[in-house]
């Protein structure tokens, strides 16, 4: 059958329309040779089905001509009602007439300057997002083990921003990943790699994403249900937060792969266009809606409980304290991603890297700041133990200094 070939990227659309339309015209051309020889064929006393690299010209006989718009490529050609025209002559084929530069007209394409300094944009744009990452791995590992080294800050909050920091984590190194796999070797032919490593780092990319997003829904249930039970018990939770944050992109990504395996294995899978991107991008765009629900709902109850007179001063400065951080990532997280979706993919272009790659390389920074290191009881929790470790220190310099001079 003749080869379908999807769009990886939007810059490789006209290369792998004119591979698509190549390879139906290679098979009519492989199928009237396998046919047997019959007076009437046009082929036999004519000419015989060609591909000119532009265009497929089916068999005529001689003295007959055809005729073929020009490519049908968004964004390439202009719309052009000409025609161009073949003759079919006792020698062969004639020449395309008129010519196709002169009957399809390009849209725009700036000159060898635009394109220079297109690079040298794409090329800033990976040293900010690769120092973002690197700024925001370096944060939340930190962050981590902080969290992990004090006793005193084991609690569920705390367990699940954990996970949180995690799933920054993976998405940082899914980030590297692919860029190591699909753009380490430039001898490569992005617009038809297809290979497993490619689609395995996708596929972690897509999986790590969709566990940012749902980890972040998961802080919000949680600050939600802190509100609700008044801080009551919260562990006998921690298993549903963590079969959505982790189970819920794994079944995704799982029936994602699945299907593209069955009706569209094509490409490295980083195709935007596909209708089968939908399987992952609706599960983000529902944790995205169910947050701003929980936002709305948050906010009203923090509301009511801050004028409450039955809250004692304590508790409202514990509920301002994740409140303020909560509040602010869910609306910073998914505004901008819900922009995006109501357009298509090739509509803001180079604002949609901006803020995916760029400002969102450093979300994982701004999340150790918010939840780790302008805590409060981080902070005091590292000053108590700075404190305990200063007075051991003075003491076990008291302790040789007295050893010496008895000695």
């Amino acid at each position: 059958p003749p080869l379908k070939v999807q769009a990886t990227h939007p810059d490789c659309s006209i290369i792998l329309y004119f591979q698509e339309q190549e390879a139906e015209c290679l098979e009519i051309i492989r199928r009237e040779r396998q046919m047997p020889a019959t007076p009437g064929h046009p082929g036999q006393q004519g000419c015989l089905t060609e591909w000119d690299g532009v265009s497929c010209w089916s068999a005529v006989s001689v003295g007959q001509s055809r005729a073929v718009t020009c490519p049908d490529i968004l964004h390439i050609f202009k719309k052009s009602k000409a025609l161009i025209q073949r003759n079919c002559t006792e020698s062969g084929w004639s020449f395309p007439s008129p010519p196709y530069y002169n009957a399809c007209e390009l849209e725009a394409i700036g000159s060898n300057n635009d394109t220079e300094a297109k690079a040298s944009y794409f090329v800033t744009m990976k040293v900010l997002y690769t120092c973002g990452y690197s700024t925001s791995l370096a944060a939340l590992f930190l962050a981590i083990g902080i969290f992990s080294c004090f006793r005193k800050l084991h609690c569920t909050r705390n367990s699940i921003h954990i996970h949180f920091f995690t799933s920054f984590i993976l998405r940082g190194a899914a980030v590297f990943i692919k860029d190591a796999v699909l753009f380490s070797d430039e001898s490569i032919d992005h617009c038809t790699m297809s290979t497993v490593n490619c689609k395995v780092a996708i596929t972690f990319f897509q999986y790590s994403v969709l566990a940012n997003f749902y980890w972040l829904l998961v802080e919000g249930m949680y600050l939600q249900t802190l509100l609700l039970l008044t801080f009551t018990s919260d562990k006998r939770y921690i298993w549903w937060y963590i079969l959505i944050g982790w189970g819920v992109p794994m079944l995704t990504v799982c029936v994602w792969v699945v299907t593209r395996l069955q009706y569209d294995n094509h490409g490295c899978w980083d195709d935007y266009t596909s209708l089968y991107w939908w399987v992952i991008k609706a599960p983000i765009l529902l944790a995205i809606f169910v947050n701003f629900l929980i936002f709305l709902n948050v906010t009203r109850m923090l509301a009511q409980k801050i004028r409450s007179p039955d809250i004692s001063k304590n508790y409202k400065q514990q509920y301002m304290r994740l409140t303020k951080s909560t509040l602010l990532l869910i609306p910073l997280f998914g505004v901008h991603y819900v922009v995006f979706a109501l357009f298509p993919e090739h509509i803001g272009v180079d604002a949609r890297l901006y803020f995916e790659l760029v400002l969102g390389s450093y979300q994982g920074f701004l999340v150790a700041l918010l939840y780790c290191f302008l805590n409060g009881e981080v902070q005091a929790e590292i000053k108590r133990n700075w404190g305990k470790w200063q007075s051991s220190m003075e003491s076990n310099v008291f302790n040789l200094a007295t050893q010496d001079f008895t000695a």
